[in-house]
């Protein structure tokens, strides 16, 4: 005989407890949302709006986080389900990145859609130590500000008028340009405005190096920062940024020419790669600021050198080297004489086509 519960049967009993057990169970999460999707602070509290900082790429899940840390939102948990609902009703959208001031009377929804429509108090820009002028123009045109063109055609004005350090024979600002994290307005900013932000930032974080330690009767201004850019572009361990500076100035020194790959990368645009080197035809470029043909320095800059790179060629590793050669894990290959230096280049290209054979 069927076991009873007060008149029910166990199908029955069972028909009628899960269904109250769902009830309650969406209840509870109703009642769940509620509150991680309210404010965090009644409005008209003594709450103070907080600074939120956005990096560039930021991933949704860290920025709930972030957000969770700064307690301007109650759950990361809710914010990524929110931050799902937005992405399935605008799928070209996304949070932007920038710095906010977002105040915790605000729900959870006004505060995604903040992000979401980039409201920003200070929107981040980025100048990566090594960054030529074309490579900073196109990242301002893809982040909105302006268009490269009209970024380049600004950098063409020496403002040395605002900036008497600059001189007015210069072609352009490249170089000058110091590479940091600037947080700009969110309004407007023109190219002229922007390129004396940087300029300031130059002027506050790499000047004072130059007139402390720099012989202005040995070394120019333009000839620091373009040794130092040419530093930049050929070092990628830190350890070797003083020999490189060292070898450049030596080679300067005896009038070598300095022959440079970075110079012919920088009038051809591109970018060698062990796969593609450039070329005898390529290096045998005619160009001004190629360094295999024309002895000397180019005449200015090829890129904004960083911190480390303008430290390093005003106080260069003392090497009786000449040479060095790129090796296939960021290092060189330094030689003395050119004997050295071509067997150390045959021997790197000859690892080089032995590695590519090796499947």
């Amino acid at each position: 005989m069927m076991q009873k519960w007060g008149g029910w049967g166990k199908r029955g009993y069972t028909f009628l407890v899960l269904p109250g057990l769902l009830l309650l169970s969406s209840w509870q999460g109703y009642q769940w949302w509620r509150w991680a999707a309210s404010p965090v602070a009644a409005v008209g509290s003594e709450a103070f709006a907080v600074q939120i900082e956005i990096p560039r790429n930021t991933s949704t899940r860290q920025i709930g986080a972030d957000l969770a840390a700064a307690g301007v939102i109650r759950s990361a948990w809710a914010w990524n389900i929110w931050a799902f609902r937005l992405a399935i009703q605008d799928q070209n959208g996304s949070f932007k990145a920038g710095r906010y001031l977002l105040s915790p009377e605000k729900d959870l929804g006004a505060i995604a859609q903040t992000l979401w429509q980039g409201d920003v108090l200070q929107r981040s820009f980025t100048i990566p130590e090594g960054w030529r002028l074309t490579q900073i123009a196109q990242a301002l045109e893809a982040q909105g500000y302006f268009s490269a063109a009209a970024f380049m055609t600004a950098a063409q004005t020496i403002p040395s008028d605002q900036f008497p350090w600059l001189d007015p024979e210069w072609a352009t600002v490249e170089g000058f340009l110091y590479p940091d994290t600037y947080q700009l307005p969110a309004g407007a900013v023109t190219p002229q405005q922007l390129i004396a932000i940087m300029l300031n930032r130059f002027a506050e974080k790499a000047l004072p190096l130059y007139e402390e330690q720099a012989d202005p009767g040995q070394m120019s201004l333009l000839a620091w920062v373009t040794v130092a850019s040419l530093v930049e572009k050929e070092a990628a361990v830190d350890e070797e940024r003083g020999i490189i500076a060292g070898v450049f100035w030596r080679r300067l020194a005896q009038g070598m020419k300095l022959e440079a790959d970075p110079t012919v990368e920088y009038i051809l645009n591109r970018r060698q790669t062990p796969d593609r080197p450039l070329t005898f035809t390529e290096v045998a470029t005619a160009h001004p600021y190629n360094t295999y043909v024309n002895p000397g320095l180019p005449p200015g800059p090829i890129a904004s050198p960083g911190q480390a790179s303008l430290r390093a060629t005003l106080n260069p590793t003392a090497t009786d080297y000449l040479f060095f050669v790129a090796n296939y894990d960021g290092t060189h290959e330094f030689s003395r004489t050119l004997a050295e230096h071509q067997a150390a280049v045959r021997r790197i290209r000859a690892q080089r086509r032995g590695n590519r054979a090796t499947p």
